[in-house]
């Protein structure tokens, strides 16, 4: 009975902190998430880094974001990879092939800088937001923990400019504490993207083998 009493108090106590804690730093995401979601077309320049457990980064890659609401077209050298809202398609350069899938929330996460900012909308705490400069800017520093332990994130760092209101910077850690860092090093919404250049165009790699994981 009082270990059912206490973990009554706990949840009740965690609920307190996520009305306390969430609040401002929702009033930023929601802000910069509605800003991606309602533009005609962004274009993002960025920095993939990957990090081992210990945080010694160990690969860095290159890329371009094509962006229309939930939709983009991810440029990178060793890969590219089209999501139109519900297909996935992966071009894995090195061996000419491409996987279709129908990726998971937390799979469009590590990839996609609106999915990383919507997941933020269920199941994970936002702490207050702490004020950081991070390459010469000042920014909102926001860290989210899932209330679910299973969540294949254990936590999430966004980087948010204070001055542009744009995400700058995400910082993912997995549950085998592996690690992945983005760096947006350039922003441009005034593009006009069409729905095509969001899907995989067979014709245009016909030596390319395809593979159906859905």
């Amino acid at each position: 009975m009082k270990k059912s009493i206490f973990t009554i108090l706990t949840l009740l106590l965690t609920l307190g902190l996520i009305a306390q804690n969430s609040s401002e730093s929702r009033k930023i995401v929601d802000k910069t998430y509605n800003d991606y979601i309602s533009s005609d077309g962004i274009r993002i320049s960025f920095v993939l880094t990957t990090l081992d457990s210990e945080g010694e980064e160990y690969d860095s890659q290159k890329g371009v974001a094509s962006i229309k609401g939930n939709k983009f077209h991810l440029e990178m050298n060793e890969m590219d990879v089209w999501f139109d809202g519900k297909t996935q398609w992966v071009l894995m350069k090195s061996i000419n092939e491409v996987n279709i899938s129908n990726p998971s929330e937390s799979e469009l996460a590590s990839i996609s800088p609106l999915a990383l900012l919507g997941i933020y909308k269920e199941g994970y705490l936002l702490k207050a937001p702490i004020t950081k400069t991070v390459k010469n800017r000042n920014v909102h520093q926001i860290e989210m923990t899932p209330l679910d332990a299973n969540k294949e994130f254990k936590a999430i760092t966004i980087y948010i400019d204070k001055a542009s209101e744009r995400l700058t910077q995400a910082h993912f850690i997995l549950k085998n504490n592996m690690q992945t860092k983005i760096d947006l090093t350039d922003y441009n919404d005034n593009y006009k993207y069409s729905d095509n250049e969001f899907v995989f165009d067979k014709s245009e790699y016909m030596d390319t083998e395809v593979i159906d994981l859905r």
